[in-house]
């Protein structure tokens, strides 16, 4: 079915390949951003989420002219889904950084909210597991890495995603609302593949990143299954393709590796540390870009 949809963030890395893959599916997106994204048939309002009065009247105006040829109110939001941030750290100061995603998350949930729309998905992060972006090489606490894992970033970026995550987790109750959190692995564009060769000739290069990573594409296929799943309230869910990005078995390599950290659970023989089997299970995620039909194996 056809949903009206928010798309905050589209311009963006994930965001370019997110919007066509909905618009495809037959959804109607206004695409809000700071610059404006080359997608046939989706407009884009430059708006500053950091600007709750802005936020609010983005999240009640006209997709584009036809909407506002009909000569009525702009018609209900079905769902809103919030991409926009500043994308990691080292772009601008720690402490803007972390007011601009945080300022912004609130501004659109609770636009959200109080608009009477009750679907919104938020980007969260890989970084939320604390090691992305520590400082200096930090193991992770235990494999594999999944929803209910303890969370401490160090960082402004990874610390903005948890906020984030307890604000709509706030709203959810507060609201009865369905608001989930993807926690978006390292997002690989398709043109990216040829990343890969260097990623298995260099393994601990991938540690930061958990060895896994997201085909933009599949990023797309999971926004639009939270998107259609009604009822789950506050939910947090990884955003990963299924496997490792190594042609070892996981556990095997994760033992040399990380000798020090406990694996909590029998993973599969490929399965991605940063595990995505909780969208597999409970939103019928399918991969359909495994890297491996895009690098050539030795």
């Amino acid at each position: 079915m056809s949903k009206r949809i928010v798309f905050t963030g589209g311009s963006g890395k994930a965001g370019r390949h997110v919007v066509p893959w909905l618009k495809a599916r037959g959804h109607e997106i206004l695409n809000v951003d700071l610059v404006p994204l080359d997608c046939p048939g989706v407009n884009t309002l430059i708006t500053d989420l950091a600007q709750e009065g802005q936020v609010m009247n983005a999240l009640s105006t006209h997709f584009g002219f036809e909407d506002q040829n009909a000569g009525a109110f702009p018609p209900k939001i079905d769902a809103v889904v919030h991409f926009a941030a500043i994308p990691r750290i080292l772009i601008k100061p720690d402490n803007e950084t972390f007011r601009v995603n945080v300022q912004s998350t609130y501004n659109v949930i609770e636009a959200a909210m109080k608009l009477g729309i009750r679907k919104v998905i938020i980007a969260s992060s890989e970084t939320t597991y604390g090691v992305c972006f520590a400082e200096g090489d930090k193991d992770f606490h235990s494999f594999p890495l999944e929803e209910d894992y303890d969370t401490d970033p160090m960082d402004s970026y990874g610390l903005s995603k948890v906020v984030g995550e307890k604000i709509a987790r706030a709203f959810s109750m507060r609201f009865g609302a369905d608001i989930y959190a993807l926690r978006i692995g390292n997002v690989i564009e398709p043109h990216e593949y040829d990343k890969f060769p260097a990623f298995l000739a260099e393994p601990m290069s991938r540690k930061r990143n958990a060895w896994s990573y997201i085909d933009a594409r599949d990023l797309g296929q999971m926004v639009h299954l939270c998107v259609e799943k009604d009822g789950l309230g506050f939910q947090i869910f990884n955003a990963t393709n299924d496997t490792i990005t190594l042609n070892e078995p996981t556990e095997d390599f994760l033992k040399r590796a990380c000798p020090g950290v406990p694996i909590t659970r029998k993973m599969g023989e490929f399965e991605a540390p940063l595990s995505n089997r909780k969208i597999r299970e409970v939103l019928g995620f399918k991969e359909e870009h495994d890297w491996r039909k895009y690098v050539p194996q030795a």
